[in-house]
């Protein structure tokens, strides 16, 4: 892999190929911390819908025995560092699956962390923040 300044080295040139390619409210969908940080260096979240990031709701036995989800914790940190108000979206199961079937592109990336999955919705730079 070829290792450029100022890119995370996680991100492998397929991966910057698509994000590159990513129209303004185009998804993707991605399921580990180490790479949501990486990406969030790089990717504009839309910043006009209510909430950029979705995780999928749990299913009934999980929500009705409490199950903890603590990578929601995570990706919640991460998206506040990267300047993000909103909370995370959560979307009902089989609608999350839907979602990501059109998502632009999915990273898969062997998360084991139950209800990692996370979808992100590119947004756009303001032209006053471009070079």
């Amino acid at each position: 892999m070829v290792v450029l300044k100022g890119i995370p080295f996680i991100l492998s040139p397929e991966l910057l190929y698509a994000l590159a390619k990513m129209g303004h409210g185009d998804e993707i969908g991605l399921r580990i911390p180490d790479l949501l940080e990486a990406i969030l260096k790089l990717l504009p979240l839309d910043g006009y819908v209510p909430s950029p990031a979705a995780v999928m709701q749990l299913v009934n036995s999980d929500m009705k025995r409490g199950l903890a989800v603590p990578v929601w914790s995570t990706y919640a940190h991460l998206l506040d560092q990267a300047g993000v108000q909103s909370p995370l979206e959560v979307v009902e199961r089989f609608a999350f699956y839907d979602r990501a079937k059109k998502a632009f592109a999915i990273v898969a990336t062997g998360e084991t962390a139950l209800y990692g999955n996370l979808i992100l919705k590119k947004g756009v730079i303001p032209a006053e923040q471009l070079q």
